[in-house]
């Protein structure tokens, strides 16, 4: 009996422990300025609804933000002041989703999450967009993770807006408005998403290769070496370095095809027909691949072009495959690097050197 009294007290216990966490509990009111969310194109958030190709429709862009109300207040020169950094809208800061890259003003900003305040004058608005996330308004933020400001003109609306707002303008394909009211006061933000793309500079630049080498320079030519000077081979590659890296057995494995470069596959375009070893080459341009082994490679011409390397090859359109023997040269290639090695006048080498493994493919003119 006494054993049952001690648990059944120790269950009343726990009970009622748990009943005041219970009533201890706070939940959240109904904000005063309550989030809202506001997507480009508008229907992308109820594609669920939508039918055929609009039901699989991507976003462009979505805000997020809280839209406090007027409440018979002077908004603009008032609660919001002139001359002050404001986060346009209450509560946490105002964050913006950019689906793709945009173009806003003279910036480009990648496809990502980032925050928006804005400097408020009576005629216009200084938009600021931060990659500094997860802050409360904009006091205190840190100005250095700015990355694109845009200056722009505010208009007066005739309806008074009760609520702060955020919405879009559709205006061509290739842009949209975003627009920001509140009062009577209207500010539009022009986005541009089709975006201006520059690659960066190529750790592994592209080079090419000519046989003849002044095949490339023809206008630089006297008319009497015009002949002797038609383009016979061009190679277009892309040169990696060593980089302190182990290169053969190691980053290029042995029995492994490889693209003979970087980036895009390798490419050879021959402008007359040609023998690879015992195949019939027709002019034109092809992928260059090898399969890599110590003592020797196997060179392969493949005609599924264009190409990123040699992953998921095509192998029903090699058109010609050789196996060459591997010598060592006395120099270390930093890059790789390719030559041609003129044999006689119909015979020509391309020659493939990286680190002090050097490879040749014949060539034979018809």
């Amino acid at each position: 009996m006494k054993i049952q009294f001690t648990f059944l007290l120790v269950c009343s216990f726990l009970m009622m422990l748990i009943t005041a966490q219970a009533q201890e509990s706070k939940w959240p009111k109904m904000d005063k300025s309550p989030m809202q969310f506001s997507y480009y194109p508008a229907e992308v958030a109820w594609r669920n609804y939508l039918q055929d190709d609009q039901r699989t429709m991507s976003p462009k862009i979505k805000v997020s933000y809280s839209a406090p109300a007027m409440k018979e207040r002077k908004i603009m020169g008032a609660l919001v002041p002139y001359g002050k950094e404001w986060r346009m809208g209450a509560n946490e800061a105002t964050e913006v989703t950019f689906y793709q890259d945009v173009e806003i003003g003279d910036a480009i900003l990648q496809a990502g999450r980032y925050t928006m305040s804005a400097d408020v004058n009576e005629n216009d608005w200084t938009i600021h967009f931060s990659t500094q996330r997860h802050i409360w308004g904009n006091d205190n933020r840190d100005k250095s993770k700015t990355v694109a400001s845009v200056k722009v003109i505010t208009s007066k609306t005739k309806a008074t807006r009760e609520s702060f707002a955020i919405g879009f303008r559709e205006i061509d394909d290739h842009t949209a408005h975003m627009l920001i009211e509140w009062e009577n006061t209207s500010a539009a933000i022009p986005i541009k998403f089709n975006v201006a793309s520059f690659p960066d500079e190529d750790v592994s630049p592209g080079d090419m290769v000519h046989y003849p080498d002044n095949s490339a320079y023809v206008n630089y030519l006297k008319p009497e070496e015009l002949d002797a000077a038609a383009p016979k081979v061009k190679v277009t590659y892309a040169r990696p370095q060593m980089k302190d890296r182990k290169i053969f057995g190691e980053l290029l494995k042995y029995g492994n095809v490889w693209r003979v470069g970087a980036n895009e596959s390798t490419e050879i375009t021959f402008f007359q027909d040609v023998m690879i070893g015992k195949e019939s080459i027709r002019a034109g341009s092809y992928n260059l691949y090898a399969i890599v082994n110590e003592s020797e490679w196997t060179f392969i011409l493949n005609t599924d072009r264009p190409a990123w390397g040699s992953a998921n090859r095509d192998e029903t359109k090699d058109v010609a495959t050789i196996n060459v023997p591997v010598t060592q040269g006395k120099e270390t290639l930093e890059a790789l690097s390719m030559m041609f090695k003129e044999i006689d006048a119909n015979n020509v080498h391309l020659v493939v050197g990286w680190d002090t493994t050097r490879a040749a493919l014949p060539i034979q003119f018809k």
